[in-house]
């Protein structure tokens, strides 16, 4: 399935502050879980931010489909380029 692109707003992406524990364990904000549809035993992976000290976390399944989507965008520009440079000569 395919996402339509769409803008979101600062305020829309905020859930709410959380807690490390003792343990280091947050606890997802409800609203956050059930607007991404994320649920107990889901798979989640938590990456350093590359630029700014943060996490990033998402699930997997939805990393993987995003990965695929963004290679067949590589893939459809690279045959828009080669067709171009076709035309071209």
């Amino acid at each position: 399935m395919k996402h339509a692109h769409r803008s979101i707003a600062a305020i829309d992406a905020f859930y709410g502050a959380v807690t490390v524990g003792e343990r280091g364990q947050i606890v997802i904000p409800a609203e956050a879980r059930a607007e991404l549809g994320i649920q107990a035993g889901d798979k989640l992976l938590v990456m350093r931010h590359p630029v700014y000290k943060g996490l990033m976390i998402c699930k997997i399944d939805e990393l993987q489909m995003f990965l695929n989507e963004f290679s067949e965008f590589v893939q459809r520009m690279q045959s828009s380029a080669q067709q171009q440079e076709e035309e071209e000569a």
